[in-house]
């Protein structure tokens, strides 16, 4: 599969440019570091919008002398992360994308404005089905570590069409590289009888598919940011 990540040598790493949805609030702090969280919207081709979450370390944020209010135009480069996070008792699996760069329009490496490239291990059986529009769909979740680090990150992808069919009867522990997009989903969860929650999902729709060698998913912490 081409692709202009490949001379980065990296598992996990995107670019996000549009504009912030909300003004960002500082969120935690881990190791004496202090990070903010926030959302910036990005339009597809299609005129719809995705809404995605993203952290940010005041350290960048100092490097870069940045203005992170409501409505300010950013292009960021980083990597999507998962942690878990404890809503309502329960443990839920979190996606923000990592800003590690802040870009200038000039020197974006790739021309989307919403992409991100993985290599990873399928960690569950993926899920195909046809839909009632005739679609088929596959949804497969993707371990990939982290450079220089001894943890994964836990990545929902959804694949359509031919992508989904050569994905589907592919093993736990094999290898993939992914070319996509992370995209948001609304959604409504009955949360009691008869009463319903809108809920917001995050995942990757993925446009390239090579299928990698065959290995072993090795079991790894969760870890924030």
């Amino acid at each position: 599969m081409e692709n202009t990540l490949r001379v980065h040598a990296s598992n996990n790493r995107g670019q996000l440019v549009g504009v912030l949805n909300e003004d960002v609030t500082k969120t935690f702090e881990v190791e004496g570091e202090k990070f903010y969280e926030g959302k910036i919207e990005i339009e597809r081709l299609s005129d719809n919008v995705d809404i995605l979450p993203f952290t940010i370390s005041e350290k960048l944020v100092r490097a870069y002398n940045l203005k992170l209010e409501k409505g300010e135009e950013f292009a960021f480069g980083g990597e999507l992360r998962s942690y878990n996070r404890n809503i309502d008792g329960k443990s839920r699996l979190i996606l923000s994308f990592f800003v590690k760069e802040v870009l200038n329009r000039e020197h974006l490496f790739d021309e989307n404005t919403n992409m991100l490239h993985l290599v990873g291990f399928i960690c569950k059986e993926p899920n195909y089905r046809i839909t009632p529009f005739n679609r088929e769909i596959c949804d497969v979740l993707l371990a990939v570590n982290r450079i220089m680090f001894n943890k994964s990150d836990y990545i929902p992808c959804i694949l359509w069409g031919r992508n989904a069919k050569l994905i589907q009867n592919q093993k736990v522990g094999t290898k993939i590289d992914i070319l996509g997009r992370i995209q948001s989903r609304v959604y409504k969860k009955e949360v009691s009888e008869g009463v319903f929650e809108e809920k917001t999902a995050y995942e990757v729709s993925v446009q390239k598919l090579q299928i990698l060698d065959k290995e072993e998913v090795k079991n790894s912490d969760e870890i924030g940011a």
